[in-house]
């Protein structure tokens, strides 16, 4: 099978999950006889664009006219069997979806995010979690609090995106891959057919696990950001070092984000606080390895949490917010630990069991990889994403065009 991969790749200054997960399902499909040609484009060309080309990125989030005649000539020229979407924002725009059509070549669509509701992508705002534009009043509350990047003019054009294209999300893809159910249930909303609809998790690659000594660690690795629970996992740090005992529990930080000097300036009168800053994957999963546990203490209600499942695969027990997909991929006093979101106390309790108790994380972490091989096995990945592709394949949507039309789609937005 012939599968072409469409990615907007985002910032290589902002490590992203997505990118791995594109990188490492194109590198599976690969090894496993099937042809891949990617089409990409990526967010760090903006940052050289000319200030008149970058004055036009608003209208190129809503409708990018390269990007819908530069995949056309692709398509016509390498004739894909099926077109496997991921990110389109905000270089890539809706507009693919247009050409795909005018191609007849169909479309399966991952959904990473809360971006098809939500501005951001993330369905929060001011530190709390926010359903409002999923309850169909549309991206308007989006744009009257400024979500994206805290500003109006900023949210203007990626709420557009999401209302001017609503019908084509709707109707222009023949399979959609949700990551979670629980995130399928969250954008409901959308109103997408059922019968074309999955749930698949994100491929996890499987590394050889070498059993290395554990230390007496917990590790974050993630981004420095709010919506992480960065903040709230620093206030559990805290109640922990508070007791009136040495815990003996040493604190990991690999990652970057918005609140690098905050957390820096925190863990600077912590001696049991170590910061990394941003760690290559495979450095990564050496630490994950090493680890005791790793903490992932989302506030957002993550689509999916790759690094539960990356934990997982190191054989090392994740202790998470009981939220978003965390509850899907972990059963707590089995393979992991979960605590109330944002309950700093609750998750101060459970590090200090971590540091109690190095042999029941032990018996967790083993049950962990176990979980991982049953539930989360790349080669079963690969094998169901092949079957979503057939049924893509078999049951194409073309939204009623006669046969041998190839019009350019109407536009919705000036």
């Amino acid at each position: 099978m012939k599968v072409l991969i469409a990615h907007n790749r985002y910032r290589s200054g902002t490590p992203s999950g997505e990118n791995r997960v594109v990188d490492a399902e194109s590198v599976a499909l690969a090894a496993a006889g099937h042809e891949v040609v990617r089409f990409e484009l990526r967010s760090d060309q903006i940052s050289a664009w000319r200030l008149a080309r970058k004055a036009t990125l608003p209208a190129r989030v809503i409708w990018n006219p390269e990007a819908y005649r530069n995949l056309g000539v692709m398509l016509r020229e390498s004739r894909p069997d099926v077109v496997h979407v991921h990110n389109t924002f905000p270089l890539l725009s809706p507009a693919i979806l247009y050409a795909c059509r005018r191609a007849r070549v169909p479309v399966v669509l991952t959904v990473h995010n809360y971006r098809l509701s939500c501005a951001t992508g993330d369905f929060f705002r001011n530190g709390v979690i926010c359903h409002a534009c999923a309850r169909g009043a549309g991206p308007i509350p989006a744009v009257v609090h400024g979500c994206y990047r805290g500003s109006r003019a900023a949210t203007v054009p990626a709420a557009l995106a999401i209302s001017a294209h609503r019908s084509a999300w709707r109707s222009l893809i023949s399979a959609y891959v949700f990551i979670s159910a629980r995130q399928r249930d969250l954008l409901s909303g959308l109103r997408l057919p059922a019968d074309r609809v999955f749930v698949a998790s994100n491929l996890v690659p499987r590394r050889d696990l070498q059993r290395p000594p554990r230390l007496p660690v917990a590790l974050y690795a993630g981004r420095l950001e709010e919506a992480k629970g960065v903040r709230l996992l620093m206030s559990a740090w805290d109640r922990l070092c508070a007791t009136p005992c040495d815990v003996g529990l040493r604190l990991l930080i690999a990652g970057t984000g918005s609140l690098d000097r905050e957390v820096a300036g925190w863990a600077a009168t912590r001696p049991s606080v170590e910061i990394l800053g941003h760690v290559p994957s495979a450095r990564c999963a050496e630490l994950m390895a090493r680890a005791r546990a790793v903490v992932v203490p989302s506030l957002w209600q993550e689509a999916f949490g790759l690094v539960v499942v990356e934990a997982m695969a190191a054989g090392t027990p994740p202790i998470a917010s009981e939220h978003g997909s965390f509850a899907e991929l972990i059963t707590p006093g089995l393979d992991g630990v979960l605590f109330p979101p944002g309950d700093a106390k609750a998750l101060a309790l459970i590090l200090a069991d971590v540091a109690a108790d190095p042999a029941r994380y032990r018996g967790y972490g083993d049950q962990a990889r176990v979980s991982y091989e049953q539930r989360f096995n790349p080669d079963d990945h690969v094998d169901r994403l092949v079957e979503i592709y057939h049924f893509a394949i078999s049951n194409p949507v073309w939204l009623g065009l006669a046969e041998g039309e190839q019009r350019r789609p109407t536009r919705t937005v000036a």
